[in-house]
């Protein structure tokens, strides 16, 4: 049993980190998970190797035959060395799994001296994006498209309008819920040029799998010249 387990944990770590489970990293954050994810799989799969790799050698090896239908099992005592292995050993790696994603979170939320702060609000079924005035006087900008400038950190203020929904771009690896009443939060840094889908990731009614708008991360440069342009049309509108 221990060759057989030491064997397929080897094949199924090595299939699972060469399957590409998410979609290309669109942010520094994204890494940080993506390495989280690879760590969790490396535990995680000798342990259901080896409990199958049981399961299937004790169904072969106990397995009733003819003749013992009304036979009971030999009486087995507890061996109490081998319980406070089997029990120490998964406590010890769910303390060292939960305390790695715990350093993990708390260092993708870590808050940066700048960030540019946009507030979304869902409601069923698209998003919106308002962007703060940047200048006295001025009015905030809202978009049905969200713009984002490459390498600055954002922080999403996410709201709902009516029931509860669910902040994602998968690029940026990072989700929250928009849930009536509250503000949620969490911040990204955009690493990757590019349009990314905005999805909501909670059931939401009917038109869910709708609720989709996009993410567009462009140059510093250009997210300036758009947020200008954004300005002066609310300016006219005004």
């Amino acid at each position: 049993m221990i060759v057989i387990g030491l064997i397929a944990s080897a094949i199924g770590i090595a299939v699972a980190l060469s399957i590409d489970w998410f979609p290309i990293a669109g942010s520094t954050q994204a890494k940080k998970v993506d390495t989280l994810f690879d760590v969790l799989l490396i535990a995680s799969v000798p342990i259901f190797v080896f409990v199958e790799v049981v399961v299937l050698f004790s169904v072969w090896k106990f397995r009733m035959r003819p003749g013992d239908e009304l036979k009971d099992g030999p009486p087995i005592h507890g061996n109490t060395l081998l319980e406070v292995v089997w029990t120490a050993i998964p406590a010890m790696l769910l303390v060292g799994l939960c305390s790695y994603a715990y350093v993990t979170l708390r260092n993708i939320e870590h808050k940066p001296k700048h960030e540019m702060v946009v507030n979304v609000t869902g409601q069923q079924f698209a998003w919106s994006f308002t962007y703060p005035a940047a200048n006295a006087g001025a009015k905030p900008i809202t978009s049905t498209q969200l713009y984002l400038p490459k390498g600055k950190s954002v922080k999403f203020n996410v709201r709902s309008k009516d029931v509860i929904h669910d902040f994602w771009v998968p690029e940026f690896r990072i989700k929250i819920d928009a849930v009536p009443g509250i503000t949620t939060h969490y911040r990204i840094t955009p690493s990757r040029f590019g349009s990314y889908p905005v999805v909501c990731a909670e059931l939401c009614g009917l038109g869910h799998s709708t609720m989709r708008q996009t993410a567009h991360v462009m140059a510093p440069a250009d997210f300036q010249a758009w947020m200008q342009r954004k300005q002066a049309q609310a300016s006219k509108a005004t």
